[in-house]
């Protein structure tokens, strides 16, 4: 409907010109949105107030001149569905439209079905989303948890949007972190065969490692009866990172994620990739030696200072094989890299949009999303997340009580660079206070409505592709309705290009709100045939449309609650 209004007022400034109504042919960049007061019509544009300066008039004359030129063209666009232009305040040109004009978005939901929505702004270019990459040294945290669901949700989006999207996970599989886990299970391995060592406070502290160590005991033992303590500790560390591993792939599969591809680390070192890219720095004078160690010349790209690369006992650092994997990913042929970090990752932007500069692309092909801490609530009280033992609140606790859908939609439900209260009991409420219920009650309640349409002869089945008698659709509330659906497209398009998931999670409540409103006041199934096979074709277009959005959050759009 924008661009449709969008032509009306480009065809209109050239008749305004032709007739001498406007001194200049030239139109500046406007704007047609949705006003945020009904009684400022459909839609409203700024194109008089942008066009002030260049016409060299007042905005309330150019617009009086554009609202004529309409008016003397009578095969506009939008045809006899325009029942009223006006202009308002200092040039703004407000749009009322007929009923008429939004019966055909009901018949386009229920056309395009699981299609609708869906855009072509991204043509095809080959986007990487990585996202969760969590060490596979511990199971996965609720912090994981909404990173998780954030990058999950915007490579969705990302490819209904029209982009070619492959979601990765790194895995941080070489370094310091992993000997430490093998150490730390290796002298738990030694406690369990009684023999008394000291445990050091930065070894990882949590059950989980002594659960590791009895296994390793069961299915390594004696491969470990003979071994010094860094063979130990080597069989240590690559038995448990294997076993942590699988149980965050389970975990993640259990929360509705799965990856197109995981990645390893050490893979990078394996294939020489990392000493390649610290040699093809040096070659550019990008990494120079000081101290005995390698930095590279982050600086110079508008980091803070130099960053090292290679430290002065010869062991790499995480960035080097940072920069080896984000040059891989470029070559191959991602246009555009996402990374979704935490938020404590703040401070390493800078160095990798570095990395990604000097290998000669640009900083635009390079984002990163900073997922915010979450809260963890009970009945609006704190929940304690981690203690002393390293015991944690995982992912997994958060999906067994809560469940899938649930834990997804609340981590959606705000913006990802704001801290998010979690409320574990109002995320099991079956109410309207809970976000996920008052969304996915509108589905399976029209779902019930048109299986009690079927059962009374008045449809052969609950799904179909064309309406009934759209034009009796006249109550103010069913106008509502059929303008949120005709808006789902443009906040698909909006939260792709901002990469933020939960504008289809705020366009959902309101899609939800307007159809509670709705169903409070107009019955579906009545008397009157006509008008009720009407409602049934706005209510299963409603359906349709809370499907495609939930979809796109990783959430189920349930038949029955």
């Amino acid at each position: 409907m924008k661009t449709k209004i969008r032509t009306m007022l480009l065809d209109a400034a050239r008749t305004a010109f032709e007739k001498g109504l406007l001194p200049s042919n030239q139109v500046p960049e406007f704007e047609v949105e949705t006003p945020k007061h009904e009684g400022q019509g459909d839609f409203s544009t700024n194109f008089a107030m942008v066009s002030a300066k260049l016409q060299k008039m007042a905005p309330a004359k150019i617009a009086k001149s554009l609202v004529e030129a309409i008016s003397d063209t009578p095969h506009t666009p939008l045809g006899s569905v325009v029942e009223k232009i006006e202009v308002a305040g200092p040039g703004f040109i407000n749009f009322f439209l007929s009923p008429g004009a939004w019966h055909p978005v009901v018949d386009q939901v229920l056309k395009q079905d699981a299609t609708f929505g869906a855009s072509a702004i991204g043509s095809g270019k080959r986007v990487q989303v990585e996202f969760v990459s969590a060490n596979p040294t511990g199971p996965l945290h609720v912090g994981h948890g909404r990173g998780a669901a954030v990058g999950d949700a915007v490579g969705n989006i990302l490819s209904f949007a029209g982009f070619d999207v492959q979601k990765e996970y790194y895995i941080n599989d070489s370094g310091r972190q992993i000997r430490t886990l093998g150490t730390s299970v290796w002298l738990r391995l030694q406690q369990i065969q009684g023999k008394t060592v000291d445990f050091p406070q930065d070894c990882y502290q949590g059950d989980y490692i002594r659960d590791i160590a009895k296994e390793v005991l069961d299915a390594r033992g004696k491969d470990l009866a003979d071994t010094d303590e860094k063979q130990g500790v080597e069989i240590c560390a690559r038995f448990a990172a294997g076993k942590i591993l699988a149980g965050i792939r389970s975990d993640l599969d259990d929360f509705g994620v799965r990856f197109d591809n995981w990645f390893s680390e050490q893979s990078l070192y394996d294939s020489g990739r990392v000493q390649t890219a610290i040699e093809n720095f040096k070659e550019k004078d990008l990494i120079y030696e000081k101290d005995g160690a390698l930095w590279f010349r982050t600086e110079k790209f508008g980091d803070e200072k130099d960053r090292v690369v290679v430290r002065n006992n010869g062991l790499t650092t995480y960035f080097a094989s940072d920069i080896a994997y984000h040059d891989e990913k470029y070559e191959r042929g991602f246009d555009r890299v996402i990374d979704v970090w935490g938020a404590d990752h703040h401070g390493y932007i800078k160095r990798i949009d570095a990395a990604v500069v000097a290998t000669g692309r640009k900083s635009e092909q390079f984002d990163v999303i900073l997922v915010q801490l979450v809260n963890l609530l009970r009945d609006g009280n704190p929940v304690q997340m981690s203690t002393r033992a390293g015991e944690f609140v995982t992912l997994k606790d958060i999906v067994d009580e809560v469940g899938k859908d649930a834990a997804r939609f609340m981590f959606l439900s705000r913006s990802y660079d704001s801290g998010l209260d979690f409320d574990l009991e109002l995320a099991k409420k079956k109410s309207a206070d809970n976000p996920v219920y008052y969304v996915q009650y509108v589905h399976a309640r029209i779902t019930g409505i048109l299986n009690k349409a079927k059962d009374e002869g008045l449809i052969d089945q609950i799904d179909f592709n064309a309406g009934s008698n759209l034009e009796k659709l006249l109550a103010e509330e069913e106008l509502k309705l059929i303008k949120h659906m005709a808006a789902f497209r443009e906040q698909v398009e909006k939260s792709a290009e901002t990469l933020h998931p939960h504008v289809v999670f705020t366009y959902l409540m309101s899609l939800a709100s307007a159809f509670h409103a709705y169903y409070n006041r107009h019955k579906v199934i009545m008397e009157d045939r006509s008008l009720s096979l009407a409602r049934l074709s706005l209510v299963l277009a409603v359906k349709k449309v809370i499907r495609n959005g939930l979809t796109l959050l990783g959430v189920s759009a349930p038949e029955r609650m």
